[in-house]
C-alpha cells in the first residue's frame, strides 16, 4: 500500500494540564489514533506518555519530532 503523503495539520492536545499544538502529517495522525485506539486509551493520554519519554532524554527532542520517533520505533517493532 502506498503511503498517503499529505501537508501537515496543526491540532491542539491538552497534556499535564495544558494545551499544546502539534503539527504532523496525515498518515501520523492516523497511526497516532490507531495507537491510541489499541492501547484502549484517549489520544491525548497516548501524547502525555509518549511526551513524559521524550523529556527523560538529554537532550529532549521536541514533542513532535518524539511522536515521529516513537511511531517509527512501534512500526519496527521496537
Amino acid at each position: 500500500m502506498e503511503p498517503a503523503f499529505g501537508r501537515a495539520s496543526k491540532r491542539s492536545v491538552t497534556i499535564a494540564g495544558h494545551e499544546t499544538s502539534i503539527s504532523l502529517e496525515p498518515m501520523f495522525w492516523r497511526e497516532l489514533e490507531r495507537a491510541a485506539e489499541q492501547a484502549g486509551r484517549p489520544l491525548n493520554a497516548l501524547i502525555a506518555e509518549v511526551d513524559a519519554l521524550r523529556l527523560e532524554t538529554r537532550p529532549a527532542p521536541n514533542l513532535t519530532s518524539a511522536l515521529r520517533q516513537w511511531l517509527f520505533s512501534r512500526a519496527l517493532g521496537s
